[in-house]
């Protein structure tokens, strides 16, 4: 006797190797899990102006580069303008230059960018920053500035616990006179940064935007990023809190200028945001696109391709159903996988139009078939004169249906004619054979296995899953081989053992 182990073995593999390959789709990919999902995206414009003097211009603008928003589309409108998007690796910079070879009077640029959140906002460091430069004070501020740092360094334990007490120093509601001092000659956000700096904590600036639904006009905000053990933590030093919320965009983390304009004068840049609502599946397939990852997808495919796979991956699904409903439960049917043919065609049809009509056909087609057996036709030239016979018959059905204005009948052309062929071939034997008891209850058998088999594969998640998932049909199979070696009773079997069960 063989050892079963390496069966087990391969059923578990089969197993496990579906589950994951599913879950690492729907985390590492974010393809939703369900259907229908709908997630929140930002459409971000920045509007770029300035006054040209008639000689060529250049025009740099920092990129957003944020973990915690992925781009899914951006764009420039600059009519005239040349454009290139550089990327700086080392520096997670990414910057647009506009040029032209003479700008007059007042220049507009576009730039248009569409963003979702994905759900990270730690911002890791690449790499351990060099110590910063120690910030030289004027001598006016000089005395003040290192009694603020003096106090609140003893008061502190690590570089982030010194920004955390020097964040409060600056905004107690009390402030001391040094302080009053230095804030009147310094912003909050560079004294923050300076005084971090004088003692070699690192720290940048950097430069964000609150997305908040049809605002327009909008500018951005300082804040300074401070250096702890691999991590950039965000302080905004105007009022004294800590950490980031969900509605900002780091848009300049650079620590450089975010516009810089040669060859013109009086530059700004404004910004409008608009919140939307779009589908979670077809957001992740974007995001995979801008990854390189949808290189084995059957995305890739063309549209009709796909559409024809979308069918083609449900047969497992209807197998599976035909499996279990055959081998555990006992049911009878006419035709190994004949039901999960017609439940193909009754997603096309509906489930009442595909009854009506496979009823109709099956019982035209016995009748026509019964008038062939007195012939003594052989074998082929019989399946053929029935394969003939049925496109006749759900060609006249499908004129009375468009002539009666009954559009539902239309769909009938979808059944398989050549196994509806086979099917009254088989039925017109066992009705000999086996006499019309045997037929209904094959013939019924086959039609309650292809109704649940088309209610399994017509939910919308089970479509979803079986195209979007493809390691769920590894655990399918891994599912038919189990059941493969099931040699128990049926539960339909089971109704023989009641009479020893007695009287209760």
């Amino acid at each position: 006797m063989h050892s079963k182990k390496p069966f087990y073995i391969l059923v578990a593999l089969l197993f496990i190797s579906g589950i994951a390959a599913s879950v690492f789709r729907g985390i590492e990919h974010n393809v939703p899990f369900l259907p229908g999902k709908q997630v929140q995206s930002w459409a971000v414009d920045a509007k770029v102006s300035f006054q040209g003097i008639g000689e060529p211009a250049e025009v740099s603008f920092s990129l957003p580069n944020d973990p915690a928003f992925e781009v899914l589309v951006e764009n420039a409108s600059s009519p005239g303008y040349g454009l290139t998007i550089s990327q700086d690796n080392q520096d997670q910079e990414r910057r647009a230059l506009w040029s032209v070879r003479s700008a007059t009077g007042l220049q507009n640029l576009y730039y248009k960018v569409t963003l979702i959140p994905t759900g990270t906002t730690q911002v890791i460091a690449e790499q351990e920053p060099t110590a910063p430069k120690d910030f030289i004070w004027p001598a006016t501020e000089k005395d003040a500035a290192e009694q603020v740092i003096s106090k609140v360094w003893a008061k502190s334990a690590t570089n982030l616990t010194f920004a955390q007490q020097l964040n409060k120093a600056l905004n107690a509601a009390e402030r001391t006179q040094n302080v009053e001092l230095l804030l009147s000659s310094n912003t909050p956000t560079k004294l923050f940064l300076h005084m971090l700096h004088s003692k070699g904590v690192p720290a940048q600036e950097v430069s964000g935007l609150y997305l908040e639904d049809q605002r327009r006009r909008q500018q951005l905000s300082s804040f300074v990023e401070v250096y702890n053990d691999g991590e950039w933590i965000l302080f905004d030093p105007s009022n004294g809190t800590q950490g980031r919320k969900d509605n900002l965009l780091l848009w300049d983390r650079s620590g450089k200028s975010t516009l810089d304009v040669t060859g013109g004068v009086n530059s700004q840049v404004n910004f409008s945001m608009l919140q939307d609502t779009r589908s979670a599946l077809a957001t992740s397939l974007d995001v995979m696109k801008n990854q390189g990852a949808l290189d084995f997808s059957l995305y890739q495919l063309p549209l009709e391709e796909q559409s024809l796979f979308k069918g083609i991956l449900l047969i497992p699904i209807g197998v599976l159903m035909v499996v279990f409903l055959r081998v555990i439960v006992g049911l009878k049917t006419s035709g190994t996988f004949m039901p999960v043919l017609i439940a193909l065609a009754f997603i096309q049809t509906t489930l009442l139009t595909g009854l009506i009509g496979f009823i109709l056909i099956v019982a035209c087609g016995l009748m026509i078939r019964s008038y062939l057996s007195q012939l003594n036709l052989l074998l082929i030239s019989r399946i053929s004169a029935v394969i003939i016979v049925v496109i006749g018959i759900i060609g006249i059905f499908t004129l009375l249906s468009y002539k009666f204005g009954l559009s539902e009948g239309l769909t009938i052309t979808f059944f398989p004619m050549i196994i509806l062929a086979w099917t009254i071939e088989r039925m017109s034997i066992l009705w000999e054979e086996e006499g019309p008891k045997e037929v209904l209850l094959q013939g019924g058998g086959s039609l309650f296995v292809a109704t649940l088999a088309y209610l399994a594969m017509s939910a919308t998640w089970v479509q979803h899953w079986v195209f979007n998932f493809l390691g769920i049909h590894l655990v399918i199979l891994a599912i038919v081989l189990l059941m493969g070696q099931y040699t128990g009773y049926r539960l339909l079997e089971l109704r023989r053992f009641k009479p020893l069960a007695g009287d209760k």
